[in-house]
């Protein structure tokens, strides 16, 4: 493929945006040069207004004036931005289902969702639309749609990767994430985003979250039991740990009221002045956001500092940790709203352990249930984001990679 190529009409997926579409030629030469990448519609483009998931919100902002800078550090690497993909409203999901502009196709699994909130970068990217995508990752927006769609997904260590020109969410959760079929191609754009062209530290000690797998619902762990055989040959022999003492359910809820009282004070006056018509989830997501009190994220955020102590402790000495993606494959589209919070919020307690203490984390697809990809995830300590990358790659199997312009 060409950067030329109209996405919109061999976008059968409904991945890409129609109503914020633009594409921006890379530079002449870099080490993306002839790559093609689709864009999350949160990060902003110079003269283009930014949708964020709600055409409300399209029609109550104006053009943006810059461009985010993950986005000009793809293009000044020579990758070539096709369009904008489609986000969750305001990104408060891990579903990708939107009311407004619809569910994008998980190529993997067609009768179930492709997760969110980066679910159109996940789709156009598992689709083969375009060689990589950028999304953004607070509460495992990147993590979940890599696991549902079986590519490979990253969350960087917290403020690694500068979010200027892209639209705040909750600020101390924030990162950007990026995904890719082809492990080398990943590792590229994860130096290039970093700006790290140092070598990568080597893995000294694998430890395997005992309580994360028990978390996770038991058929899917059975499945992910060969991929941790897989990174044990690669890695060295594991660590059986536990995560919390106090369960996984307790960090989860530490983490919705941390992550929801920071979104409401980011958004409220928006949310609170107009009638942006949530779809189901969302709407309720929100109301419960704005009765989150000051006190209680304070209470909150004590207990994550505990947390992050913690994590710091078992990820010494270059540790790899890890623990499922997801805690099962993805879910059918169409599921009950109540239905799908509870498998969220049951998600959430995996997810929010790289939240928590900024940690980076990368889900590989190394494993299937019921037919479909789910994903095994490798945590690190803050910093060791170019390890997880090179284990990424090595781990990652050779039919994935792919040939010049998209295509295996």
């Amino acid at each position: 493929m060409t950067w030329t190529d109209d996405i919109l009409e061999r976008d059968t997926l409904g991945a890409f945006c129609r109503h914020t579409h633009v594409a921006i030629r890379g530079a002449a030469a870099g080490p993306l040069h002839g790559k093609t990448f689709g864009v999350k519609d949160l990060y902003h483009i110079a003269g283009h207004r930014t949708g964020f998931g709600n055409p409300v919100w399209l029609s109550t902002h104006p053009p943006a004036e810059r461009t985010a800078a993950a986005v000009q550090r793809l293009l000044d690497a020579g990758a070539s931005m096709v369009g904008k993909t489609h986000t969750d409203e305001l990104a408060y999901s891990l579903n990708g289902e939107n009311r407004h502009y619809g569910t994008p196709v998980n190529p993997k699994a067609p009768a179930h969702i492709p997760g969110g909130s980066s679910g159109g970068s996940a789709s156009a990217v598992a689709g083969e639309l375009c060689d990589f995508a950028l999304g953004s990752d607070t509460g495992g927006s990147v993590r979940v749609p890599a696991s549902y769609c079986g590519i490979i997904g990253m969350r960087v260590t917290h403020g690694a990767i500068p979010l200027d020109g892209a639209i705040a969410f909750a600020p101390s959760y924030d990162t950007v994430g990026w995904f890719a079929r082809d492990a080398a191609l990943f590792e590229r754009v994860g130096r290039v985003l970093l700006a790290d062209s140092t070598p990568a530290a080597k893995p000294a000690r694998l430890l395997v979250a005992r309580d994360a797998f028990e978390h996770a619902d038991a058929g899917a762990a059975s499945a992910l039991a060969t991929a941790v055989t897989q990174v044990s040959d690669l890695v060295g022999v594991p660590e059986i740990v536990r995560l919390s003492d106090e369960g996984l359910d307790a960090w989860m809820n530490d983490f919705r009221v941390i992550q929801a009282f920071e979104i409401w004070q980011t958004h409220r006056e928006w949310v609170s002045s107009l009638d942006p018509g949530f779809g189901a989830g969302i709407r309720e997501r929100f109301a419960w956001a704005s009765t989150v009190s000051a006190a209680d994220a304070a209470a909150a955020s004590v207990r994550r500092t505990r947390i992050t102590r913690r994590l710091d402790e078992l990820l010494t000495g270059n540790a790899v940790l890890l623990m499922p993606t997801t805690i099962g494959s993805a879910p059918p589209r169409g599921m009950g709203t109540q239905e799908l919070e509870a498998w969220r919020n049951r998600c959430l307690g995996l997810l929010c352990v790289a939240g928590h203490a900024g940690l980076p984390q990368v889900s590989v697809p190394l494993a299937s249930f019921e037919n479909r990809p789910l994903g095994l995830s490798l945590l690190a300590a803050r910093g060791n984001d170019t390890l997880l990358l090179d284990v990424a790659r090595r781990l990652c199997p050779p039919k994935m990679n792919e040939g010049p312009g998209g295509r295996t």
